[in-house]
């Protein structure tokens, strides 16, 4: 009977240090990971260094603000409509001659666009970028780099 009980402590050995070695191997492996990442050894640079970058050459074209009168069947009475262009520094000028025509499709588009649409909280990013394309259109490409709505208010 001793005999037996030696056989069954013996295994139950065998079987624990196993387990504590892949669960060493396992701490000191991801130790490893987490640092290799955290230095920007992985992947070269680290988050630190990409913040020191310069900014891009841009600029900043205001446009008028603009105010859309609503059909009286709106919950609104009024849209009041205000951004700024994006643009590249030496084509500012460009921008700043064209900013009538630009007011001009802003008005045009705004006053087409259906009341549910402007209502919908969702659809500011579809007009957005409605606009920014009909926006390059009037400047031509490469001069608007993208549209900043800086207010929408319905009122």
């Amino acid at each position: 009977m001793a005999a037996t009980e030696q056989e069954q402590t013996v295994p139950k050995k065998r079987r624990i240090l196993p387990l504590l070695l892949v669960g060493l191997l396992a701490c000191v492996l991801g130790g490893a990971g987490f640092y290799v990442t955290w230095s920007g050894l992985l992947l070269g640079e680290s988050a630190q260094d990409e913040a020191a970058t310069p900014l891009p050459d841009i600029g900043f074209v205001p446009i008028d603000p603009v105010v859309i009168s609503l059909p009286e069947t709106a919950r609104s009475t009024h849209l009041r409509f205000t951004a700024q262009l994006e643009v590249g520094t030496p084509h500012k000028a460009d921008v700043v001659l064209l900013l009538p025509r630009i007011v001009d499709v802003l008005n045009g588009y705004l006053r087409a666009i259906d009341v549910a649409e402007l209502e919908d909280p969702t659809a500011l990013v579809r007009i957005r970028s409605q606009l920014l394309r009909r926006i390059q259109l009037v400047t031509g490409e490469g001069r608007v780099r993208d549209l900043l709505v800086t207010e929408f208010v319905l009122n």
